[in-house]
């Protein structure tokens, strides 16, 4: 029976088992990496819009012909691309994503990206399209940002705006890497979802690296951060009660039941829920229609926390960056949530944080980057700890059979980051205010993908 035709209303244990039947065992626990990249004319035209011979919609259209992807359209528009379990979309300012495939290990995930990257150039460089790796947008202000023909950004661009000032800069002007894992049952879940929670902040600041706003030094080294902490605090941020002794399955559904909901969507359309929460719609249906477990999975895309519970966890925290350090992310995650050991030691570097000193963290990494103090301690201190342990966890998954090969080479180009003791974003200020004497063009290249 479909879920739009079952009979009785659907409870809260209903969305408690969503969860609980996404549990996997070790041995098929995979890793999904998901990055955004900024389309801008490298000739100074400034941002992609979608239309046009030169277009978002023209790439992709390339990206299906050169490749086989399967496109996706809403009425006439070409909107996104899918093959072989992975799809390529687009954010509200015509940032590009992958998401990709859920693969084995980092090998095959960093393989991924490269072959994506290979096929976007090629798809795009003779149309004057550069896809730079940062993580906002370096020189326009949101009212120069083409907008995306898609229905539902029509009604997040009406909506995000009344909770948060710089809401429409999220949509349009930021672009990160994420990294999504497994878990094995509801306290495997618990404690990677904690830690990961824990330690994000540490992980935005290795991946500092949005630092300009308007040609201009921005004061921030993570702009994309600055500009989350200000765009829905009813979604967004850290979720504190994933700290509580109690926390579970449950707790993460109460707490998603009562954020207002974007849109139900019904026969491809798009209906503004109006600030409806989930638990309203249970109660009292919306436009004659009732809720549905279909529902209830689009919902948990509209929540944007920094690190995520769908049917795996979704780490959310880190800016774009370019190729070698993109593949670090997901290798620093796996060796984090994927070993036991390296799981708990890594919760230990964040376990004695309050309220208080986690909210710090979120404002002075996103204003200083690695440079950062927080829990009186400096996060430079912290980041070298982490990715050791993850170093670690990574070795102990290969001697354990875990993994086709030793995965720690990715973390190289981490390490090197952490040992220069600066973000990606304090090296790229230091070039821009210097040799690059602020030339738009210096930066296209040294970001470009």
């Amino acid at each position: 029976m479909s879920q739009s035709s079952e009979d009785r209303p659907l409870t809260v244990d209903d969305l408690v088992s969503y969860f609980r039947d996404a549990e996997t065992p070790p041995e098929d626990w995979r890793i999904g990496t998901e990055h955004e990249k900024i389309g801008i004319y490298s000739d100074g035209r400034g941002r992609v819009p979608h239309e046009g011979e030169a277009g978002i919609g023209a790439v992709l259209g390339r990206i299906a012909e050169l490749d086989a992807w399967q496109p996706v359209r809403e009425g006439s528009n070409l909107i996104a691309l899918y093959k072989d379990g992975a799809t390529i979309t687009l954010e509200p300012g015509g940032q590009l994503e992958l998401s990709g495939a859920p693969l084995r290990g980092i090998h095959e995930t960093c393989s991924e990206f490269d072959a994506h990257v290979d096929l976007v150039k090629r798809a795009s460089e003779d149309l004057g399209i550069a896809w730079l790796a940062l993580g906002s947008d370096p020189f326009h202000d949101v009212g120069a940002i083409p907008t995306m023909p898609k229905e539902r950004y029509a009604i997040m661009r009406s909506y995000l705006p009344t909770r948060g000032h710089l809401a429409l800069h999220m949509m349009h002007g930021t672009a990160t890497v994420q990294a999504n894992l497994d878990y094995r049952d509801e306290p495997d879940m618990v404690a990677k979802l904690r830690m990961a929670m824990g330690c994000s902040p540490i992980v935005s600041a290795i991946f500092a690296n949005s630092c300009l706003a308007g040609g201009k030094p921005s004061g921030f080294a993570s702009r994309r951060l600055e500009i989350w902490q200000h765009t829905d605090p009813d979604r967004c941020g850290i979720l504190h009660f994933v700290f509580e002794p109690a926390f579970g399955y449950r707790e993460y559904a109460e707490w998603a039941l009562d954020v207002p909901m974007f849109f139900v969507v019904r026969d491809h359309a798009y209906l503004p829920a109006k600030g409806l929460t989930f638990r309203q719609f249970m109660a009292r249906g919306f436009a004659e229609e009732r809720a549905t477990l279909d529902d209830w999975d689009l919902h948990l895309t509209t929540l944007f926390p920094e690190v995520r519970l769908k049917r795996f966890i979704e780490m959310r925290g880190a800016d774009a960056v370019p190729g070698p350090l993109l593949c670090a992310l997901p290798a620093l995650w796996k060796g984090l949530l994927y070993d036991a050991g390296a799981l708990e030691a890594a919760w230990e570097l964040v376990r004695g944080w309050g309220r208080e000193e986690r909210e710090e963290a979120l404002g002075e990494v996103a204003r200083r980057g690695l440079a950062a103090r927080t829990g009186g301690k400096p996060v430079l201190d912290l980041a070298r700890e982490l990715a050791q342990i993850s170093s670690e966890g990574l070795r102990r998954i290969a001697e354990r059979g875990e993994s086709d090969r030793d995965e720690r080479s990715f973390l190289g180009p981490l390490h090197e980051q952490v040992e220069l003791g600066r973000s990606p974003a304090e090296i790229l200020l230091e070039r821009w205010e210097g040799p690059w004497q602020r030339r738009p063009e210096r930066l296209i290249e040294y970001a470009r993908y």
